[in-house]
């Protein structure tokens, strides 16, 4: 077949294309990848935050019924509470990691003076149980 270029323009293009479609490829294979892995790592945290929530009612319900009937004050029993969500996250089947977190207030000494009397403190751990322990060198 014979081109109607002149010669000057006429070059050898084979696999010219191949250059391009590669990248874009390959690009467009990871986008898709982190849309498919992000979206069931958010609704693996959706599915984990609603067993965290349904543990926590579960062991706000171990209420100290004796100090409420005698004094009105909501208290729980810490040893209850830890085996009511224990139990319910046993029947979900969660995983073996255990995470503790602990809100609450602390009083400002200087920030009072513009109106801030308390702040709300966090923390909160991790854990999970291991086969043996690192005892040193």
């Amino acid at each position: 077949m014979t081109s109607l270029l002149p010669p000057q323009w006429q070059t050898n293009d084979q696999g010219g294309l191949t250059a391009f479609v590669v990248p874009f490829v390959v690009g467009l294979l990871v986008l898709a990848g982190l849309a498919l892995d992000g979206g069931l790592a958010l609704a693996a945290k959706a599915e984990a935050n609603g067993q965290a929530e349904a543990a926590a009612r579960a062991g706000a319900q171990a209420i100290d019924l004796a100090d409420y009937r005698t004094s009105n004050r909501l208290r729980l029993v810490p040893t209850q509470a830890v085996a009511k969500a224990q139990s319910y996250l046993t029947s979900v089947e969660a995983s073996d990691i255990v995470t503790v977190t602990i809100t609450t207030s602390h009083t400002t000494q200087l920030l009072g003076l513009v109106g801030i009397s308390s702040l709300s403190v966090r923390g909160a751990a991790s854990a999970h149980p291991q086969h043996e322990v690192a005892t040193g060198p």
